[in-house]
């Protein structure tokens, strides 16, 4: 009997690995003498690093970049087993959390300790970068990121431009002559399922602006900027990106590495999945056990689970994939449509706090594999 086991982190109480660990835990119980293959997953987003870095044996390279608000920030990054691939969340440089109601501004935050990471991880001689682009603070194009991996972008004057979306609307020409030469030589992979354009109704101003402490007239300044950035990248690095899907990601971070670096983007789950190996270990599964905090019918838009699922069924169509989420919500009956997933089940066993739930992830994500796996031993017998 072989289980493969291969959920995302329970968001605030497990990690990847940690709920892998917990789930074989439960089914070691009733099936002692099975095989376990544990693939720690995630989607692109929080804890892709981890995962990873978990998946293929790497490591984690520990850093201190400048933050969004052009502060030191500690960060890092992970080094894959390959030795050859670096994965990063830009988030771990210029995210959200380190920003709060009182300092939220995208005018003037800055993607510059996200190019710090990517030109740190070129200096240690990888190839490639996997970039998860979830969770910014940030609303400039991308733009510190270039400036962190070397390009110089001018004023009329000839003046370096400063942070932050608001000061992208001085922008007169981009000088990429003096790009570190690492950054051609190096793969970037762009992890994300944001289909946004750069800019307009659907922009990256426009839509997660707000989240990020932008006001109506910020929004309208910032999304002026960005069509001004745009105009200028596709003058002087001969690119259209303003209405490229995916363009606007993590306040237009998207149209930066496009523009100034050898990136393509994918989708997430797919790339946890390709460097995970997670079909080639799971082609003569038994049973497929994944899961997270939360499932509902957002789930199949590029959630684990879902990407599991799909993963399994196109190498191992017999293997029952079952999920076991934290909270399971609305509209769950539709993940069973395309008949990937075969049952889902919730790990909270009754009534309880949400701090007692998360405390309690490990122990009850066990217990409920263990009631799982008796369920499957009683139907084998």
């Amino acid at each position: 009997m072989k289980f493969v086991i291969a959920p995302d982190s329970f968001k605030g109480g497990m990690t990847a690995k940690q709920a892998a660990d917990a789930i074989q835990t439960g089914l070691n119980k009733i099936f002692p003498e099975a095989i376990f293959e544990k693939i720690p997953m995630a989607d692109g987003g929080e804890g892709t690093v981890q995962s990873l870095v978990d998946a293929t044996n790497g490591r984690i390279i520990r850093k201190q970049v400048t933050g969004p608000l052009d502060s030191p920030v500690q960060s890092e990054y992970g080094i894959l087993g390959d030795q050859e691939t670096a994965v990063i969340e830009m988030s771990s440089a210029s995210g959200i959390q380190f920003v709060n109601n009182q300092t939220h501004n995208p005018l003037i935050t800055t993607t510059y300790g996200t190019g710090e990471l990517m030109l740190d991880a070129m200096k240690q001689g990888i190839k490639q970068i996997i970039l998860g682009i979830g969770g910014s603070a940030t609303n400039d194009g991308g733009a510190g990121m270039a400036q962190a991996l070397g390009a110089k972008l001018y004023d009329q004057d000839d003046h370096e431009l400063g942070f932050g979306g608001g000061e992208l609307g001085k922008l007169s020409h981009i000088d990429i002559s003096t790009i570190d030469s690492s950054v051609t030589k190096t793969k970037i992979i762009i992890a994300s399922d944001v289909t946004n354009p750069l800019v307009g109704s659907d922009g990256a101003s426009a839509v997660f602006g707000p989240q990020k402490g932008a006001t109506p007239e910020m929004v309208k300044i910032l999304d002026a900027n960005l069509q001004h950035y745009a105009d200028i990248i596709k003058r002087d690095l001969h690119q259209d990106l303003a209405n490229r899907p995916g363009a606007g990601a993590a306040g237009g971070l998207g149209t930066g590495l496009l523009a100034f670096t050898n990136s393509e983007m994918q989708k997430g789950i797919d790339i946890v999945v390709e460097y995970s190996h997670l079909k080639q270990r799971t082609e003569n599964a038994d049973f497929v056990f994944t899961g997270e905090g939360g499932i509902d019918f957002q789930t199949k838009f590029g959630k684990t689970p879902y990407g599991v699922a799909q993963a399994t069924k196109s190498v191992a169509p017999h293997a029952p994939v079952i999920v076991l989420a934290g909270n399971v919500g609305k509209g769950v009956d539709s993940l069973y449509d395309q008949n990937a997933i075969d049952a889902i089940f919730p790990i909270v066993p009754g009534v309880t706090t949400l701090d007692k739930a998360i405390a309690d992830g490990p122990k009850n994500l066990a217990v409920l594999a263990e009631n799982v796996g008796r369920l499957i031993n009683s139907i084998r017998h």
